[in-house]
């Protein structure tokens, strides 16, 4: 499908509509449900590698809109009070059963000890799908993003149990060494996964963290 666009529009927000109104994936969480494409990534990540089970306690970094947290309600039981799903994000988002959420500046010096009194014990998982804001240049964008993954990444190995997860949105490129050997240091096994849901000609991916143990060598894929 194609878009006309008046001549004020920039090419930019005409292309990314026609890519919307192109992608399948926008489409089938309309028809699912689902708030956002991205909760097939999550879906996908969680089919092949068992991260969400009944009872957990999850949080989720930059929830808005909700997809993410609409799969780990469901899968953990949390909309049916046997697990639990703490959310927060920038921006704000509609209620979703079984999902508690804080609007919240992740960035806040005070951000995670609010998240620990939400918790108020330990998690199984903390998952993450922020993105920072682009300038346009890439190395100041990448390592923006880098940036936020290690945040996340630092508050996973505060709050998470023995044997936690964590999974965070990425993107490749050179700037994340840092990231990597802190996370091979904490947790049994690190990998990168790329889901189908991912845009083919983007560079996002998802690196994956399992068994997590704190201090100790790990593997990365």
């Amino acid at each position: 499908m194609q878009v006309r666009t008046g001549g004020k529009r920039k090419l930019s927000s005409k292309l990314w509509l026609e890519r919307q109104l192109n992608d399948p994936y926008v489409a089938q969480a309309k028809r699912d449900g689902y708030r956002s494409r991205a909760a097939y990534k999550l879906l996908e990540i969680d089919d092949k590698y068992h991260v969400l089970k009944p009872g957990m306690t999850v949080v989720d970094l930059g929830a808005a809109p909700g997809g993410w947290s609409q799969i780990a309600a469901k899968r953990v039981g949390a909309d049916a009070g046997r697990g639990r799903v703490i959310a927060i994000d920038l921006l704000e988002m509609g209620e979703i059963p079984g999902v508690t959420f804080t609007q919240l500046d992740f960035h806040a010096s005070d951000a995670p000890d609010k998240l620990m009194a939400m918790l108020g014990g330990r998690a199984d998982v903390v998952m993450s799908d922020m993105a920072a804001n682009t300038t346009g240049h890439r190395k100041t964008d990448q390592l923006r993003i880098v940036g936020l993954v290690e945040l996340a990444a630092h508050f996973a190995g505060e709050v998470l149990k023995p044997g936690g997860a964590f999974v965070a949105k990425t993107f490749q490129s050179g700037a994340d060494a840092d990231l990597l050997a802190q996370l091979k240091r904490d947790f049994a096994s690190v990998r990168h996964v790329k889901p189908a849901a991912s845009r083919q000609d983007s560079s996002e991916r998802y690196v994956l963290a399992l068994g997590f143990r704190g201090g100790q060598a790990a593997d990365v894929e």
